[in-house]
């Protein structure tokens, strides 16, 4: 079995190497250091931290100010206050004078599990990816996560990170290189290509497995940065397989779904199958509880593959 970790886990650690690396990086904190792990750049570096209170607002205005001085910016919060509450500030005040702040917000998704809809943010990929120049990843893993956070400080410019809260399989280790915009094809298929960000590639990875079982070659990609999207992989991958499914923890309405049909649609039309919360708001459960429920299973990608395959 392969070692279970939280994405959320690698900011804390990839906040204090950057810390050492970087002299001018700053982190900003609404109330929630311990829950996001920027506790630990606190305790490193505590003339670096600014606890902001609960007040994403003023947190990503702050930011902004700093940033516009030379600084580094890396905020924290949950995704949906991160994203939602402070919107109006990440694009009018961060993202239109492309200042560097880097967003990581923790606890997206449905699987904050018994925190409910309130703060089950699936809406967070959707409200990013439109901002003009916003970079968008989700990690798979605690290790591209780490990576992830560190290579946003060479990037300049505005960064979203969006990192969860439950501990889930490593994919990787720590000599994976990831390079923003580019995305990874972790199994090898011809019949259909499933694209899959987050934790949905662990679940695409078990669903490709059970497809085997049943004479079904699928292929996975790795697509953790959503914006900009790696267009040659997406359409060399179609190219052969000539169908496509697409899973994301997250609404199918803005997110990785709707970023690979927008693209297809104009540069190599085929109909996309998309895995996710189909237009509804979270509820409170455990993580495993809701994923059933709402349909983001390796069993619910399977099925997915299977009904397209079958037309």
């Amino acid at each position: 079995m392969s070692e279970k970790r939280a994405t959320r886990e690698a900011y804390g650690e990839a906040l204090i190497e950057l810390g050492h690396e970087y002299p001018n990086l700053v982190v900003l904190e609404a109330d929630l250091a311990k829950s996001t792990t920027t506790l630990k750049f606190k305790k490193e570096f505590p003339e670096r931290f600014f606890d902001c209170g609960v007040a994403e607002q003023n947190m990503m205005a702050l930011a902004a100010g700093l940033a516009a001085t030379g600084k580094i910016c890396y905020t924290g919060s949950f995704a949906m206050f991160a994203t939602g509450r402070a919107f109006e500030q990440i694009r009018n005040t961060v993202s239109y004078p492309m200042l560097n702040v880097k967003i990581c917000p923790t606890h997206a998704g449905i699987t904050v599990g018994p925190d409910g809809g309130s703060h089950q943010t699936i809406e967070d990929i959707a409200l990013m990816r439109v901002i003009p120049g916003m970079t968008v990843i989700v990690p798979a893993d605690f290790y591209e996560a780490k990576k992830a956070i560190k290579a946003a400080a060479k990037i300049d410019g505005p960064v979203f990170i969006r990192l969860g809260r439950a501990s889930v399989p490593t994919l990787f280790d720590d000599s994976y290189e990831f390079v923003p915009g580019k995305a990874v094809k972790v199994k090898e298929g011809t019949d259909v290509s499933i694209f899959a960000a987050g934790i949905m590639v662990d679940s695409s990875l078990k669903a490709a497995d059970d497809l085997a079982q049943q004479g079904i070659s699928a292929e996975v990609i790795n697509i953790s940065t959503i914006k900009p999207l790696d267009e040659e992989t997406i359409i060399k991958s179609v190219e052969k397989t000539g169908k496509v499914v697409v899973a994301e923890e997250h609404s199918i309405i803005g997110g990785l779904g709707s970023a690979v049909a927008e693209l297809l649609s104009e540069k190599h039309p085929v109909q996309v199958v998309k895995v996710g919360i189909k237009d509804l708001f979270g509820r409170s459960g455990e993580p495993d509880e809701l994923l059933r429920y709402y349909g983001l299973t390796s069993k619910d990608i399977s099925q997915a593959v299977k009904s397209l395959l079958s037309k």
